[in-house]
């Protein structure tokens, strides 16, 4: 659930903002932006780019944990509840960074680095919403085990991850990406909740878990090598500041190798299509972390964003295939197996 949205000129990526701030832009009633600009800051809060990515997480869940059925009501409840949590989160993030942000070029242009929105009602926004996100989801979901888990990852990110493992050592996105993996089992719990004759075991629902909690640290210590300073200035001991590239690239290898095994012990509870795609997609994911490696190690320029934005193509596409195979109902790999 950390923060690793590229943004274009380093800034977050709040364009309407930069657009609307920007000296010599055309004059606009200000009458009529500024409630608009108030929205937009909010918004930002929330850091949308970042959701995008854990509701990407949460749709598989909830589709695999009872294959062949969709429950697309059970699906829109979880989706809205997971959202109001993972903005609160991202929010409470916002406000404990304020000191940082307004350091780093990466997030200058963040609401409260640049004083869009104040601290305190930011915190306020952030206690809301993540009130809401438990109610909605043990009341309308009916599922108090999905809110339990909301309030652990509230509680995690905030103060595990963003006070106390983010400023305190490199391993920061290790543990602290535990947080990003919650949304599966928020969305498994939902359906196990209310779907009596749910197929899916929670063993599944760990290994999805794992395949984000792996996947997290090579996505972000791709970022981080492209913002390198940036963290430094801050303060923060991202991998990249504190260890040489060579050492980056090689754990980065290695985490892309888990990631990958990980997808693979999900093998016996789906069929051919997730098959297929956590087998092509992981090559393809494995492959170009080894370039990246190899071009550090050859001291030739090395771009490690484009690893980075693989590697959100790389579980978008693994997850679109679970999501296929599950909504299908295709015969698993372990059932086929029982015919011979």
């Amino acid at each position: 659930m950390h923060d690793s949205t590229p943004t274009r000129s380093g800034g977050a990526s709040t364009s309407a903002h930069e657009d609307s701030g920007r000296a010599g832009a055309a004059p606009v009633d200000a009458g009529r932006s500024r409630p608009l600009d108030v929205v937009m800051a909010y918004i930002a809060l929330t850091k949308p780019r970042v959701i995008e990515l854990l509701l990407v997480a949460a749709i598989p869940a909830l589709l695999q944990a009872d294959r062949g059925s969709v429950h697309l009501g059970l699906i829109l409840l979880t989706l809205v509840g997971g959202w109001m949590g993972a903005a609160s989160a991202n929010t409470f993030n916002m406000v404990v960074d304020y000191d940082i942000d307004q350091v780093m070029k990466r997030t200058e242009r963040r609401p409260l680095a640049r004083h869009a929105v104040t601290r305190r009602a930011a915190l306020i926004f952030g206690l809301v919403l993540g009130a809401g996100s438990m109610l909605w989801l043990g009341l309308l979901a009916k599922s108090w085990l999905a809110a339990f888990f909301i309030l652990l990852t509230i509680l995690f990110y905030v103060f595990v991850y963003t006070m106390f493992l983010k400023r305190r050592t490199a391993q920061n996105v290790v543990w602290g990406g535990a947080a990003g993996c919650m949304p599966v089992l928020v969305s498994w719990a939902v359906i196990t909740d209310n779907v009596d004759a749910a197929t899916g075991a929670w063993w599944q629902a760990i290994v999805l878990f794992l395949i984000i909690f792996f996947w997290t640290p090579p996505h972000t210590w791709a970022l981080a090598m492209r913002y390198k300073d940036d963290y430094e200035a801050a303060g923060v001991p991202m991998l990249p500041v504190v260890m040489s590239p060579e050492g980056v690239t090689r754990r980065i290898t290695i985490y892309t190798w888990v990631t990958v095994l990980c997808t693979l012990a999900l093998l016996p509870a789906a069929g051919w299509v997730y098959a297929a795609g956590a087998i092509g997609f992981g090559a393809w994911f494995i492959v170009m972390a080894h370039r990246l490696e190899a071009g550090v190690r050859r001291g030739v320029e090395v771009k490690p964003l484009k690893l980075f934005i693989l590697s959100n193509n790389y579980l978008a596409g693994v997850f679109v295939a679970l999501s296929v195979d599950a909504v299908l109902g295709l015969q698993t790999l372990s059932e086929m197996t029982t015919l011979f």
